[in-house]
């Protein structure tokens, strides 16, 4: 394998990062550049601004290879302890720290770029983890789209009261579509959610008039809750609750995307293991504690990516037709057709997610002729 900087550079697969640049995010229109072979970057030749090879993604600006940053973010992912990873590769912990901190704001904007879209979900599952950090306690939310295991996102706060709740469930929104099928939510008994559904769901009803619009419900909107009394540590029931459509709606939807069973909440439940096996200081009896919230956010997102992207899930495969193969495995980013292979992690890690497309700015008067020029060309 030949070391990154003497990898030749692809201007026709690069776009540029400047937010300021007419030309920003768009890949293969010629106004891209080699500056700098020995030191990877590229230059626009619309803004005339030159750029690393690296922004956007995990390894822009650290010093080490990109190899072993690959190595360790990939054992950090899949749950190895940091003072494992210090005595293997003679890091400091500091540094391994920060690589981790570094790489979840990329793998949340890969996860806003993909995942955050509106799509049909059918049901997903939401929960929270209690995680112990070295000065109390913090809250994970997390939710799952059930039918292709896939990963919606999570949200982290010091308490489990409403305001967490409902950036979850403004998450979940966001990845979901009013225009396909139903969707039914499903959830443990938390007072919050119900409130909070309902203020979330809710969509803007045009009208010709003057006046406030009015807010009316998605239409195919399903709820329920898993509710388990306790008796002191054991749980001596389960009750089982709809609270918006008929049994009848919300069993076709459990019958289209688990195939059987009843309200449940186990499919989140299984990714909160998976998280607590992959995250170390989401297991119960840990010494590796959280530090900060940054941190676990930033851990967060690593596993979940990985998970969503990285990571062949057992009941997502397909029986093979060619290639000699019994089995073709899936990832849940191929399960809702978010992508057609299987990520490695360094891909993870290097994708660049473009920026928003320019938009003329508005000044009052009738544009220049360069900027005619500009929105013509670009706009």
């Amino acid at each position: 394998m030949q070391p990154e900087n003497f990898l030749p550079l692809a201007p026709a697969q690069a776009f540029c990062p400047n937010p300021d640049c007419p030309a920003k995010g768009q890949v293969g229109q010629g106004n891209i550049g080699a500056h700098s072979h020995k030191q990877r970057r590229f230059i626009c030749h619309v803004c005339h601004q030159t750029f690393s090879a690296r922004k956007g993604t995990a390894f822009y600006r650290l010093q080490k290879n990109a190899v072993l940053v690959t190595q360790v973010l990939t054992l950090l992912g899949h749950g190895c302890p940091v003072q494992a990873i210090v005595a293997a590769f003679a890091l400091d912990e500091r540094t391994v720290r920060a690589w981790l901190a570094k790489s979840g704001a990329p793998c949340q904007a890969v996860h806003e770029h993909l995942v955050a879209q509106p799509q049909d979900l059918g049901q997903v599952q939401c929960d929270e983890i209690r995680v112990k950090t070295q000065r109390g306690v913090l809250w994970l939310a997390m939710a799952i789209c059930v039918k292709t295991r896939l990963w919606l996102g999570a949200e982290v706060s010091p308490q489990r009261d409403g305001q967490l709740i409902e950036r979850l469930i403004q998450r979940v929104k966001r990845c979901a579509s009013a225009l396909g099928g139903p969707l039914l939510l499903c959830m443990d008994g938390l007072a919050s959610y119900r409130p909070t559904i309902k203020r979330v769901f809710r969509e803007k009803l045009p009208r010709s008039e003057r006046g406030r619009c009015q807010l009316v419900e998605w239409p195919r909107l399903l709820w329920a809750q898993v509710v388990k009394p306790y008796d002191g540590p054991r749980v001596v029931g389960v009750a089982r609750r709809v609270y918006q459509g008929t049994h009848g709606a919300v069993a076709a939807v459990i019958k289209a995307t688990q195939g059987r069973g009843d309200i449940n909440t186990a499919y989140i439940e299984r990714l909160n293991g998976t998280f607590r096996s992959c995250l170390s200081s989401l297991a119960r009896r840990t010494r590796a504690l959280t530090r900060t919230s940054a941190s676990l956010h930033a851990g967060a997102y690593l596993v979940g990516t990985v998970y969503n992207f990285c990571t062949e899930h057992q009941s997502l495969r397909l029986p093979g037709l060619v290639g000699g193969h019994k089995w073709l495995g899936r990832t849940p980013a191929m399960a809702a057709g978010l992508t057609t292979h299987c990520w490695s992690v360094k891909e993870l890690l290097s994708y660049r997610v473009p920026p928003a497309r320019w938009r003329p700015p508005k000044r009052r008067g009738r544009p220049s002729a360069a900027l005619k020029g500009l929105i013509k060309r670009w706009g």
